[in-house]
């Protein structure tokens, strides 16, 4: 896949968000590296962080901070993780939020932080502190792809995606920019995402949005199964539109989350576009399952095999790494004989063998393109699940192998 020039979409401003950058150079002099969003009172937030045990500081921070509600500000630094930095690494998060409190006429617990960057250095706090007034300085609602920017670590281009709707004559807009393109794996999957709505939603219904939303889009996708330190994923409505969303059902429910997934899945598939080293963006479907786990245990199972992953960067259509990937995904009691592989819309594997139409020639002219899926069929069930994911390439392993020099 090869990377093309970059489109950056047209991202409608959310009421009640304002967002400045600055160049701290935490690695490279002259970038933008330090990010702020302001958000006005009277918004609710609420976010998803990684499940790896070893979360970073700015984490444990932030799920304390959030807890205590009536957020202002979310303050953002790429280059640095301040990840596997023990109780210095608290207290150098905790000190930036105090740095941005100050600045803005607020108290430190209603300041979120983030880090991405390389796991196991101490954070360059005075570095970052200097760089707030400007931060501060140039708040403006306009400044979305500055975000996107100042948050890219490995990131080859800026992910943004913007989407309205409209609800009672009035017309809501749900905007969001994420970073990511190695580590990335569910749970959360190195990623960063920020969305913000001009809704008005109660606290315990955005809590429920964010994580329907991040299951159907960031907890979809895989580039090379690693789970990072620093993941998460921050939902702000920001409470400026007339009517107040206190139900998770109904018509406007339904408007918003179909919105905000669509901005997720947007930024997802994204990250997995611009996955390191990635030349080709797959779609694997797995339908039939007799529960939702398996369909993802299969489908994972698929997307993490460096078999697999290695055979699709070369058009090598080696349906056999499929099979067993399949095979030893862990479902009890599999019928092989159910199964069904399908490249695109070429059967390659029925009845527990090649199926008697197919020839390699097939296979092979699909996946030589840039985009293709992998579709399987359990026979166990009637449940499915889409998730998405890239090859693995020489370029990820010389990225990966040169990311600290």
């Amino acid at each position: 896949m090869t990377k093309k020039a970059i489109v950056w979409p047209q991202m409608y401003p959310v009421a009640g968000v304002r967002i400045g950058a600055a160049s701290a150079g935490i690695k490279k002099p002259g970038r933008l590296d330090v990010l702020l969003f302001a958000i006005d009172e009277g918004a609710t937030v609420a976010g998803v962080f990684t499940q790896n045990a070893f979360c970073a500081a700015p984490v444990v921070v932030s799920k304390d901070h959030l807890a205590h509600g009536d957020i202002r500000y979310l303050v953002i630094n790429s280059g640095n993780a301040n990840a596997c930095t023990g109780e210095r690494g608290i207290q150098d998060a905790l000190a930036t939020c105090e740095a941005v409190a100050r600045l803005g006429n607020a108290e430190p617990h209603q300041v979120l932080p983030f880090s991405t960057g390389v796991i196991g250095e101490f954070l360059p706090v005075d570095k970052i502190h200097a760089a707030l007034p400007q931060s501060v300085e140039s708040l403006d609602t306009e400044a979305w792809e500055k975000a996107a920017r100042a948050i890219m670590t490995t990131d080859t281009c800026p992910k943004g995606a913007s989407v309205q709707f409209e609800h009672n004559g009035e017309v809501l807009s749900v905007t969001g920019v994420a970073k990511g393109a190695g580590m990335i794996r569910p749970n959360m999957a190195t990623m960063l995402a920020f969305i913000a709505t001009d809704a008005a939603v109660s606290q315990p219904v955005l809590d429920i949005l964010v994580k329907v939303a991040a299951d159907r889009s960031f907890n979809r996708i895989s580039i090379d199964g690693d789970t990072s330190t620093n993941d998460a994923c921050i939902l702000v409505a920001s409470g400026k539109s007339r009517s107040l969303l206190t139900e998770s059902s109904g018509e406007l429910y339904e408007k918003l989350s179909d919105a905000v997934v669509a901005v997720m899945q947007q930024l997802a598939q994204a990250i997995v576009r611009d996955g390191e080293g990635a030349t080709k963006f797959v779609t694997i479907q797995v339908s039939g399952g007799g529960s939702t786990d398996e369909c993802l245990k299969v489908a994972y199972s698929i997307a993490h095999s460096p078999l697999v992953k290695t055979a699709l960067y070369a058009s090598d259509a080696n349906w056999g790494r499929i099979a067993a990937a399949v095979g030893y995904a862990g479902l009890p009691d599999l019928d092989v004989s159910l199964i069904k592989i399908w490249l695109d819309d070429v059967l390659v594997v029925e009845g527990g063998a090649r199926c008697s139409s197919y020839t390699d020639e097939a296979g092979t002219r699909v996946v030589r393109q840039e985009e293709f899926c992998i579709r399987v069929e359990l026979g166990r069930g009637q449940c499915s699940e889409t998730i998405w994911t890239s090859d693995l390439s020489h370029d990820y392993v010389t990225i990966n192998a040169e990311y600290r020099t």
